[in-house]
């Protein structure tokens, strides 16, 4: 488990907190949203592929934005484009499997996708307020 956390940290170092607020939001919206839905199956693994290609994105975010800081020549660019492409293959194809292959909630699944876009707005309250970490 340290490896992970390390081989994140150094990718960027606020990585493990962002991953991390967006498991606490997964369970968050699991345990409120459940209730609510008939399906609790479909509405469950809609959620769990939501949450997964959140983080997958961080990660590949992460990934492309030191690629890109390291490598400034023309492989550089390439390596940066085709992460770009493959986070939007990823896309497609979770949303043919929601839709077409009948899997899950494809309305889960967005709400777990916006978990990146929800820790992302949320990491300078957890910061500053939580963490009492003040401007590094």
């Amino acid at each position: 488990m340290r490896s992970i956390l390390n081989y994140f940290r150094r990718l960027n170092e606020a990585l493990p907190l962002l991953i991390g607020t967006i498991l606490v939001y997964g369970v968050i919206v699991l345990v409120t949203g459940i209730w609510f839905f008939d399906n609790k199956g479909k509405y469950i693994v809609g959620l769990l592929f939501g949450i997964g290609q959140a983080i997958f994105f961080s990660i590949s975010l992460a990934s492309s934005i030191l690629s890109a800081i390291e490598v400034v020549d023309r492989r550089g660019q390439v390596g940066v484009a085709t992460k770009g492409v493959l986070r939007y293959l990823v896309v497609v194809a979770t949303t043919f499997l929601m839709c077409y292959m009948d899997w899950g909630s494809i309305g889960t699944w967005f709400v777990g996708v916006m978990g990146l876009k929800v820790s992302a707005l949320l990491q300078p309250f957890i910061q500053d307020k939580i963490l009492k970490r003040k401007g590094r």
